[in-house]
């Protein structure tokens, strides 16, 4: 029988902690699968990290199978291969759509709102929240109840509230202006469950190089190589796209980037291949067909063809090549330092920048304690985690919040059962 709490308001069989993409997840499923439910959100407005996902686009998820998409996950795959399959990406997409959130596919094959409108994305899951029957609780939880290895519900502002299952699905701590301060990882060493040193992951990226005159350029299609000092082999090597900014380098490359990069960023080296459809032999000519069309002209009027206005000063003083020296007088020692900061152009970091400014969290409760076909707490029975808050992580394109689907799905349908099975 479980405890009478003091102050103990209306029973709901599970309580859910947190109204992101995992938490409103995990409240419908439950209250689908028959639960009662309360959602409790502590913000004034639900979701309001996902209204401003994707620069306030919302990539929805990746239209890929669950094989490809474990292959995009940076830590925690084997873990998530469960939740994977029982809601996958297609599922992910049937979801919204049957929500009235019409759906494209995009370059990478990421999905985003026919709207471009994230808010969209969060009204649905809001809908479907209150259509399944959920109580919404604009309040702040303090404390997870356990009692004899079990979850007993939750304390609040207002009191102690019981439940037969509790799932925490608070988010990490990228982007606190929102909410995710950190709150589950306390709720779990509080009931005695490991956290993972916990970081900012898919960050951008301080530069010892002062790439202000170039801020705002994008590069697209470059290929951008990371490797630690005197390795051979590079920790990440990927084409696609890149921005420079005032204090460094950013966008999809330099995020997915960040993710390899575990030890001191002055251990790394970073590289852009900023021709890399092209061998040196094929540049070279390239450059040679240029220099003929701009034969009479400075060195430094010759390459607008080749690369972005912004850029050219930095590669022209990579090369050492002088900028006014007349193209006909460059030599093939000189073209060769030019092809040298065209295929290799060196990015020196020094320090990732905020964790307000971090996609995801690296590191949180540690999948050790969960099992990975509930989500479930070993140590404590009825407490579930989902999202974020969880050591699991991947790239960007959609993947990290079909992760927070993924896991809240099956958080809220294995607490639902577990709340009736409390109950037999």
């Amino acid at each position: 029988m479980m405890p009478e709490l003091k102050n103990a308001a209306e029973v709901f069989d599970v309580g859910v902690i947190g109204a992101g993409p995992a938490g409103m997840m995990a409240a419908i499923f439950a209250a689908q699968s028959g639960a009662s439910v309360i959602l409790y959100e502590k913000n004034p407005m639900v979701g309001k990290k996902l209204r401003i996902t994707g620069k306030g686009r919302c990539n929805v998820t990746n239209d890929c199978t669950p094989d490809e998409f474990l292959k995009n996950v940076i830590n925690g795959g084997k873990f998530l291969y469960s939740a994977l399959y029982r809601f996958t990406p297609a599922d992910a997409i049937e979801f919204f759509e049957g929500a009235g959130v019409p759906l494209k596919t995009e370059r990478g094959r990421r999905v985003f709102p026919v709207s471009d409108s994230a808010r969209d994305v969060a009204e649905a899951l809001l809908s479907e929240v209150k259509l399944s029957g959920v109580r919404i609780k604009k309040e702040t939880v303090r404390k997870i109840l356990t009692e004899n290895g079990r979850t007993t519900g939750v304390v609040t502002d207002t009191g102690s509230h019981r439940h037969k299952a509790v799932i925490v699905a608070t988010g990490g701590i990228s982007y606190p202006l929102t909410g995710s301060t950190g709150d589950g990882y306390r709720f779990a060493r509080d009931a005695g469950i490991e956290v993972t040193e916990t970081r900012g992951s898919l960050v951008p990226v301080v530069t010892k190089e002062n790439f202000s005159e170039m801020s705002g350029l994008s590069l697209k299609n470059v290929v951008l190589s990371v490797k630690q000092k005197g390795a051979k082999k590079e920790v990440f090597s990927e084409m696609g796209e890149m921005l420079f900014t005032h204090f460094g380098v950013s966008g999809p490359l330099v995020l997915s980037a960040s993710a390899h990069m575990t030890k001191e960023l002055s251990e790394y080296e970073m590289y852009i291949d900023l021709k890399p459809a092209l061998s040196a032999e094929e540049l070279d000519r390239r450059i040679l067909s240029d220099f003929a069309k701009y034969s009479q002209k400075d060195f430094v009027n010759s390459l607008s063809d080749l690369l972005p206005h912004k850029l050219i000063p930095f590669v022209i003083k990579l090369s050492g090549v002088p900028e006014r020296i007349k193209v006909n007088s460059v030599t093939k020692e000189m073209r060769k330092k030019l092809l040298e900061a065209l295929k290799a152009f060196p990015v020196t970091p020094v320090k990732f920048r905020p964790v307000d400014e971090a996609i995801v969290t690296r590191g949180g409760v540690s999948l050790k304690e969960l099992v990975p076909g509930t989500m479930e707490c070993r140590k404590v029975k009825g407490l579930y985690f989902a999202g974020e808050v969880i050591d699991a992580d991947a790239y960007t394109g959609g993947y990290n919040l079909q992760i927070a689907y993924s896991t809240g799905h099956l958080a809220g349908k294995a607490a639902a059962e577990a709340a009736f099975e409390y109950d037999n």
